[in-house]
């Protein structure tokens, strides 16, 4: 039984694709119903905050995939996380099941250079720090024997069903509407992006390698572009001028007035305006992995939106 807590989301949906091509058992759990019109894949109620929920939820697994996404707002990261992870901690004693958590860099702060699993924790936002303690809890607890863990980080991602990528939403929605592109920053610096489904597969493997355990991996992700390379080649792709307007730290303070989650943004600004360099080399040379190139990526994208119009 592989249980995905916090189904739905980009990550999760595309791990749950994985599971269901290798006809694996999959119980998905969420707060909000779920098709599961797919063999061998189900669907629970359950609340991460509650941990009757979701020992009730997570009954009988044998590897439990943690998806789960918050609302982007530094004070409900710190309220709702770490209640999550003890109940998660105490569900993974529970049932014995390995954990893989799904994460991002925010712990490790402004890295001058490449990020890899070695990459010490020097947050300097609040949600940074929130993450940071999380990862050094179940490290902790894995340490101790207490609970085989596999934390799974991964970029900035693109390539989601749902918006939830400032790429997909500020670059290539605007791009496939033949609309000038928005870009957070300085286009000219570095940035990293992991392709969502290069994800899923990756997650989908550690599931499936049980010596994986207990470690640090940095999803396959292709080596770092500029802003400015990412939108000519996406202009190229979807047949448009490759025009975009640049979006600065006060300009997000001012649109973060009236949205709170662009107001969460703005203190993980120095991802933008500093290069960004994450480092899956680890995995890639591990499960001879090449990730997905961000044309080929893009191009992927761009097809499936015509199959979905036509």
């Amino acid at each position: 039984m592989h249980t995905i807590l916090g189904a739905g989301g980009p990550t999760a949906n595309a791990l749950t694709r994985e599971l269901i091509k290798t006809n694996e058992t999959t119980r998905l759990v969420s707060r909000k119903p779920i098709s599961t019109d797919q063999p061998n894949l189900s669907w629970v109620k359950a609340d991460l905050l509650n941990e009757a929920e979701l020992f009730a939820a997570a009954e009988g697994s044998k590897v439990i995939y943690l998806c789960a996404g918050l609302v982007y707002d530094a004070q409900i990261w710190q309220q709702q996380w770490p209640i999550i992870i003890q109940n998660v901690i105490n569900l993974t004693k529970r049932t014995g099941a390995r954990l893989i958590f799904f994460d991002n860099v925010y712990m490790y702060g402004l890295v001058n250079g490449p990020m890899t699993e070695d990459t010490p924790y020097q947050p300097c936002s609040l949600k940074g720090k929130v993450r940071a303690k999380v990862a050094q809890q179940l490290m902790d607890e894995s340490k101790a024997g207490h609970i085989n863990v596999t934390i799974a980080r991964a970029a900035d991602f693109y390539g989601t069903d749902s918006m939830n990528s400032f790429l997909d939403m500020m670059v290539l929605d605007k791009f496939a509407k033949k609309d000038k592109a928005q870009w957070i920053g300085d286009a000219n610096t570095l940035h990293s992006f992991t392709y969502i489904e290069d994800a899923g597969k990756a997650l989908f493997l550690l599931g499936q390698t049980p010596d994986s355990g207990n470690q640090v991996w940095h999803l396959p992700t292709a080596a770092p572009i500029t802003g400015k390379a990412f939108i000519e080649m996406a202009a190229k792709v979807y047949a448009t001028k490759p025009q975009y307007l640049t979006i600065n730290k006060l300009m997000l303070r001012l649109v973060g007035l009236f949205k709170k989650v662009v107001a969460g943004t703005v203190e993980m600004y120095y991802q933008y305006d500093h290069d960004y360099h994450f480092d899956s080399t680890k995995f890639e040379k591990a499960f001879n992995f090449k990730p997905t190139t961000y044309y080929d990526g893009i191009l992927n994208l761009s097809k499936t939106l015509y199959k979905k119009q036509n």
